[in-house]
């Protein structure tokens, strides 16, 4: 272990405990970097671009490429976090010592309930595309057999966690360049069934860029930024990272080239090759882009691939929510017995907790399968986004500890210090604003009123309980000067 890992360490213990006690360091650069990219590429945009491309015709392809800037702003910032003290459920930590400890604790559990929440879409997901092939089997037990499995891989250790991860990336990575080339060649040389009518053209055509107006391209940002939720998460691997002073600057970085190429470069070849006007919600427009192409067993190919993006998320979903719940209770914020590990170094209590309480989306599948993966997404979304706008308002409050002498610098700053973070949280809350206007998804803002208040009952507990909790803020800067 070099002097930085050793530093790194120390400043982790005093901050956070034994949070990072107990893991297994088994994750290599392979598998982070792979993670990245997996977190890049999720239903948000297999699924959940199709219901988008209705709204906002071509103008989606400009959606994605402005909320991936924010992204990657928030990207930035965390990776500044994250290299001054690298700590698994790092968003939590971080708001508990910028912000103060009822912000760490809320951020926490609302991090939580985002992936709960958005295991239960992934789960309904991949039920849906089942359903392509075996339209007889019901959609609540394929979602229930997969939640199943997953759950198993999740107990076994991190690196069968994060070796399932890496192919789960790999056949998504390799199969969205597939889909670009061959939409390239059908472009260029004009073969297959949509060869006659694919065209650039196609993209100004029919309305023209914003054939709905500019106002519904960006009632979609709701959706598009439900589309880049899991690129965080690679923020929650940093303690069990075998090098995170190298990899995870690596895994920010490339995260640009991701979006342009994965979201994008993808959504930009497809409405060339398949005019706008023949997507549909529910439908993921790569299936229907290869239908539409007509290479034998094409669509069935994607499908698979689609699959694989909504387990590969649920996965992923599992990991983080048993790691955070350690982290809630390490700092008495969760039940102590959350933060036992078993033989395998797996918080497996707090994933088995997890697990049962995506089983709810089983329910929903079963109760509304039409309308699952909408009510979910809407909460997802409103929880990732307060998790983002915890690390930027923590990022713009450690660069002014760092400018006034009371933190030590990053070895890895964000570009344009915090500027770009004031940018990114303005854009938040404008999505906000969207969510709230759209009366199909401000229900989760009604929902996020009462998790808040839930929260905020379940805070006056724990003070009364024990009041220390409370005090850890003042505290711990001057554990850190010294």
């Amino acid at each position: 272990m070099t002097s930085a890992q050793v530093d790194t360490s120390e400043k982790a213990a005093g901050a956070s405990g034994a949070a990072e006690e107990g893991y297994e360091r088994g994750l290599g650069s392979r598998q982070v970097q792979m993670i990245a990219i997996g977190g890049a590429i999720g239903v948000g945009l297999f699924l959940g671009a199709g219901a988008n491309i209705a709204k906002a015709g071509p103008s989606l392809i400009l959606m994605y490429a402005v909320a991936g800037a924010i992204v990657f702003f928030i990207m930035r910032a965390l990776g500044e976090l994250l290299l001054y003290r690298p700590v698994s459920g790092s968003f939590a930590e971080y708001s508990r010592e910028f912000l103060g400890p009822f912000f760490g604790y809320f951020t926490g559990w609302t991090y939580w309930l985002m992936w709960v929440v958005t295991g239960m879409a992934e789960l309904t997901a991949a039920a849906i595309y089942v359903h392509y092939w075996f339209p007889s089997v019901p959609q609540w037990v394929t979602a229930l057999v997969f939640l199943v499995v997953l759950f198993g891989v999740n107990l076994i250790s991190v690196k069968v966690f994060g070796e399932l991860e890496f192919w789960f990336s790999m056949v998504k990575v390799t199969a969205l360049i597939g889909m670009i080339v061959i939409g390239l060649g059908v472009l260029t040389f004009g073969f297959s069934s949509a060869g006659d009518t694919a065209s650039v053209a196609n993209l100004y055509q029919f309305d023209g860029f914003f054939p709905k107006g500019v106002g519904s391209s960006l009632m979609t940002l709701q959706g598009v930024m439900f589309a880049y939720l899991a690129v965080e998460l690679v923020g929650v691997t940093a303690g069990e990272s075998e090098n995170p002073e190298k990899t995870l600057p690596k895994a920010i970085n490339t995260l640009p080239w991701r979006i342009a190429l994965f979201y994008v470069g993808a959504l930009t070849v497809i409405l060339c090759v398949v005019k706008w006007t023949e997507f549909a919600p529910g439908v993921s427009p790569f299936v229907a882009a290869f239908a539409k192409i007509g290479i034998p067993a094409g669509a069935g190919i994607v499908n698979f691939v689609v699959l694989t993006a909504a387990l590969s998320s649920c996965n992923s979903g599992m990991y983080s929510t048993g790691r955070m719940l350690r982290t809630l209770a390490d700092s008495g914020e969760a039940p102590a017995v959350f933060r036992r590990l078993s033989a395998s170094k797996t918080p497996a209590l707090g994933i088995t907790i997890s697990v049962l309480f995506m089983g709810i989306g089983v329910i929903l599948n079963y109760i509304v399968p039409e309308k699952a993966f909408g009510y979910v997404t809407s909460v997802a979304t409103a929880a990732g986004i307060w998790t983002w706008l915890m690390i930027l308002i923590s990022h713009v409050l450690y660069r002014r500890a760092v400018e006034a002498g009371r933190l030590p610098a990053s070895s890895f700053p964000a570009p344009g210090g915090a500027v770009c973070s004031w940018i990114a949280i303005v854009f938040l809350l404008f999505v906000t604003g969207l969510i709230a206007y759209d009366a199909d998804s401000r229900v989760c803002l009604y929902v996020m009123a009462g998790w808040a208040a839930a929260l905020g009952v379940g805070w006056l507990v724990l003070k009364n309980r024990n009041p220390e909790i409370a005090e850890r803020h003042e505290q711990e800067p001057a554990a850190k000067a010294s």
